[in-house]
C-alpha cells in the first residue's frame, strides 16, 4: 500500500466551506486502487499552517504529497512552481498581511513541483472529461506560502518524496459561483479529477514533452 498525503485548507475569511478539504477527505475515504490517503487540514494562516504541514508529512511518511487549495478558476489547476515570497493582497485568517517577505530566509527563490503536471493534466482530461490546466503561478498568499513550504521541506528533509500542489474551482453552493462571480464544480468532480492526478503521479516519475506554457 502506497502512502499519499493530501491537505486542503480550514474555511477562509467569511466562507463556511473550504472545497479543498472536502475533496482531500472524499481521497481520503475513496483513494485510488492501491492507495492510502491522509488528510490533514491547514489553517490559512501563514507559518502555521508549514508547522501542521511538516508534522504530517513526518508523521504519516507519505511517497508523494499533493496540497490543494482553493481558486476562481474553472478547471483543475496542476501548479508548476512555487516562489520563495508572501506578498499579501490580503489577510490570512491571523490578520497578518506581510508584503515582500520571503517564506524561508536565505533559501532558493524558487521550486518546481515533482509531479508530472502535464501528464496529470492530459489524463485528468483524458480519463474524466474535466477541464484542467497547467498553471503558471500560485500567487503570493498562502497557497503559494504552503506550495513552497512543501518543495523546501521536501527538498531538504524528504528527497525520496515528491510533492506539487493543485487549485480547484468553487462549489457551486459557494456565494461567489451561486452569485455568478466565478465558476464552480461540485466537490465530487472535483475528486475524481483529483484521484487520477494522484494515480498518474504515483505511476509516472518523468512528465510529457507537450506544450503547456503560456504567452503572458
Amino acid at each position: 500500500m502506497t502512502r499519499v498525503l493530501v491537505t486542503g485548507f480550514e474555511p477562509f475569511a467569511q466562507d463556511t466551506y473550504n472545497p479543498s478539504w472536502a475533496a482531500a477527505q472524499l481521497l481520503r475515504d475513496n483513494p485510488p486502487d492501491g492507495v492510502e490517503v491522509t488528510a490533514v487540514q491547514l489553517p490559512c494562516v501563514l507559518g502555521k499552517s508549514l508547522t501542521v504541514l511538516r508534522e504530517a508529512v513526518l508523521d504519516s511518511d507519505p511517497a508523494l504529497v499533493v496540497s490543494l487549495g482553493l481558486s476562481p478558476r474553472d478547471c483543475i489547476s496542476v501548479e508548476r512552481v512555487a516562489i520563495n515570497v508572501n506578498d499579501c493582497p490580503i489577510p490570512d485568517n491571523a490578520g497578518r498581511k506581510p508584503v515582500d517577505e520571503p517564506i524561508v530566509p536565505n533559501a532558493p527563490a524558487a521550486y518546481f513541483s515533482t509531479l508530472p503536471i502535464k501528464r496529470c493534466v492530459t489524463e485528468v482530461q483524458k480519463r474524466t472529461g474535466l477541464n484542467s490546466a497547467v498553471s503558471q503561478t500560485g500567487g503570493t498568499f498562502v497557497c503559494n506560502h504552503v506550495f513552497y513550504g512543501l518543495m523546501h521541506l521536501l527538498a531538504t528533509e524528504g528527497e525520496q518524496r515528491r510533492g506539487g500542489f493543485v487549485h480547484i474551482p468553487h462549489t457551486p453552493e459557494m456565494p461567489a459561483a451561486a452569485n455568478h462571480f466565478v465558476p464552480s464544480l461540485p466537490v465530487e468532480d472535483t475528486a475524481k479529477g483529483l484521484r487520477v492526478v494522484l494515480s498518474t503521479a504515483l505511476a509516472h516519475d518523468t512528465d510529457l514533452a507537450v506544450a503547456a506554457g503560456a504567452t503572458h
